[in-house]
C-alpha cells in the first residue's frame, strides 16, 4: 500500500491537500523551480530527521535534476548544520534509493577533493568577526568553525556554493534556528540566489517545516532585503 493510499484511510483531508495544495500549487509555482525545491526539501526533511519521507523525496531530487553527487554532498554538508546523527539517519533511506537507481562511488564525491579558491579577504573578515565575539568563551569552537566549515567544507566542489546556502538556510529554518538566519540569508544571495527565490524558499517550506517556522524568518529576511537594497 502507498503512502497516499495509507493517508486516504486515515486523514482524507491530508490526501486531497497534498493532491491539490502541495503537489498541485506549491511545487508548481514559477518563483523556485523544480530542482530547488527538491534540494530545499531533502535538506529540510534531513534537518527535521524526518527520514520516512526523505526517500520518495529523493527520488524526485534525482528526476528534478539534482545529482548523486549533490545529494552526497548535501548529506554531508548538513552533519555540521543539523548535527551529525541527522545526517546518519538519512544514509539508510538515501542509500535505498542509490542500489534502486545503480548508483555507484563512481557517481559520488572524493572524501578529499581539490578545494575551490577561497576568498581570503572575506574570510578573513568573518573570522575576525566571530573570533572577536566568541574567541574567549569557546575557542575551540571558533577555530573549527573556520578550518572545518568555511576553509574545508564550504569550499567542496562538488555542491555549488549557492546549493550549499539553499540547504543550509533550509536546514536552519527547518530546524527553528531563525537567529543564524541573518547571515546565511545574506550569504546566499551573495552567492547567486535572488530576493524573490528567497522569500519563495520561506514559502515552499512553510508547508515542510511548519507555518511558525517560516513565519519566524520572514522578519529575518525582511531585514537583510532592507540592509541590501541600495
Amino acid at each position: 500500500m502507498t503512502r497516499m493510499q495509507d493517508m486516504e484511510k486515515v486523514a482524507p483531508a491530508l490526501a486531497r491537500q497534498t493532491r491539490e495544495r502541495l503537489q498541485g500549487s506549491v511545487w508548481k509555482r514559477p518563483q523556485l523551480g523544480p530542482r530547488d525545491r527538491s534540494l530545499v526539501t531533502v535538506a529540510a526533511l534531513i534537518a527535521r530527521g524526518q527520514t520516512e519521507m526523505l526517500g520518495d523525496e529523493v527520488e524526485s531530487a534525482l528526476d528534478n535534476g539534482v545529482t548523486p553527487a549533490e545529494l552526497s554532498e548535501t548529506i554531508t554538508h548538513l552533519a555540521y548544520y543539523s548535527g551529525w546523527g541527522n545526517a546518519v539517519a538519512a544514509i539508510v533511506p538515501v542509500a535505498a534509493v542509490f542500489t534502486r537507481r545503480n548508483i555507484g562511488a563512481d557517481q559520488l564525491p572524493p572524501a578529499t577533493p581539490v578545494p575551490l579558491p577561497l576568498d581570503a579577504e572575506i574570510e578573513a573578515r568573518r573570522a575576525k568577526n566571530v573570533a572577536a565575539q566568541f574567541a574567549e568563551v569557546a575557542p575551540g569552537l571558533v577555530d573549527y568553525t573556520a578550518d572545518y566549515l568555511f576553509r574545508d567544507l564550504w569550499l567542496r566542489p562538488n555542491l555549488a556554493p549557492r546549493d550549499r546556502s539553499l540547504a543550509t538556510v533550509a536546514a536552519l529554518l527547518a530546524s527553528g534556528q531563525a537567529a543564524q538566519l541573518t547571515f546565511h540569508f545574506g550569504r546566499a544571495m551573495d552567492n547567486g540566489l535572488t530576493a524573490e527565490q528567497a522569500a519563495e524558499v520561506v514559502t515552499h517550506l512553510a508547508f515542510y517545516a511548519g507555518w511558525p517556522n517560516a513565519m519566524s524568518a520572514l522578519p529575518v529576511l525582511k531585514e537583510v532585503l532592507a540592509q541590501r537594497s541600495p
